[in-house]
C-alpha cells in the first residue's frame, strides 16, 4: 500500500528547513508553539493580496525574529518604511496581550524579497485563489497559470489540483492538470508544495500546486549554506 507524505515534511533535513528555528527552556514549549500561531495567522489575514510565499520564525534570549518572503516587498514596507514599522508594532502588541513576549525581548521583522515568484508553489496558488475568486472560467485560470510557470527556466514540472463547486455547479468535483513531471519520491527533487483554498459565495474550493524545480545535489546545498 502507497502512503501519502507531505512533499514539504519529505525533504525536512534534507533539502528543507524547519520554518521555526527554536529551543525551548522546560515548560515553556507550550507558550512559545502559540506565539508562532499567532504570528502565523494574523500575517495571513493582514497580507492577503500581497503574495506571502514563506514566513519563518527563529527566537534567541533577546530576540523574536520573523521573516516575511514576499514578491511585493514594496507593498509591505511602504514610503520610507512605515508599513514594515507598523506592521512589527502591532505584532508586539499581539503578543503583549496574552504575555507570550517577555519584556526584554525585541521583535524584528524582515522582509525578503522572492526573486522567481512563478517558481514559488504559495504564490502560484495566490494566483490562482485570486483568478477564482473574480469568478473568472476556471479552466482558463489553470490553464493560464501552468503555462505562466512552465514558461519560467527553473521549472521543470507543474501540477494544479483543484476540488469544489466548480463553476458554481451544484455537486463538488475535482480538477487535475499537469506538465512536465513531479517526481515526489525522490529525495533531491526539489518539489515546491501548497494547499490552499478559495473562498467563493457558495462555498470553498480546494487548491493544490506542485511546482519541481529540479535536482538538489550535495555540492549544492554546501555552496547554498
Amino acid at each position: 500500500m502507497t502512503h501519502t507524505v507531505h512533499p514539504y515534511a519529505h525533504r525536512l533535513g534534507i533539502l528543507r528547513d524547519w520554518k521555526s528555528r527554536w529551543f525551548s527552556p522546560k515548560g515553556k514549549y507550550s507558550e512559545f508553539l502559540r506565539a508562532d500561531v499567532l504570528v502565523r495567522e494574523f500575517l495571513e489575514k493582514r497580507l492577503k493580496g500581497f503574495y506571502v510565499a514563506d514566513v519563518e520564525i527563529e527566537r534567541s534570549q533577546k530576540a523574536f525574529h520573523i521573516i516575511v518572503s514576499t514578491s511585493r516587498p514594496g507593498m509591505i514596507i511602504g514610503r520610507a518604511g512605515d508599513g514594515s514599522q507598523k506592521l512589527r508594532d502591532d505584532l508586539k502588541k499581539l503578543l503583549a496581550k496574552p504575555k507570550l513576549l517577555p519584556a526584554n525581548v525585541e521583535v524584528k521583522l524582515d522582509i525578503k524579497e522572492v526573486k522567481s515568484p512563478e517558481s514559488n508553489a504559495a504564490i502560484v496558488a495566490q494566483m490562482v485563489v485570486e483568478g477564482l475568486e473574480k469568478r473568472l472560467p476556471f479552466r482558463r485560470v489553470v490553464k493560464s497559470t501552468l503555462e505562466k510557470v512552465m514558461a519560467n527556466r527553473d521549472v521543470l514540472g507543474v501540477r494544479v489540483f483543484l476540488a469544489g463547486r466548480l463553476g458554481g455547479a451544484t455537486m463538488s468535483r475535482t480538477e487535475d492538470r499537469k506538465l512536465g513531471r513531479i517526481p515526489l519520491q525522490t529525495f533531491r527533487a526539489d518539489v515546491d508544495y501548497i494547499s490552499t483554498k478559495a473562498i467563493m459565495p457558495y462555498g470553498t474550493i480546494g487548491v493544490k500546486v506542485w511546482i519541481y524545480r529540479g535536482d538538489v545535489f550535495e555540492k549544492e546545498i554546501g555552496n547554498k549554506k
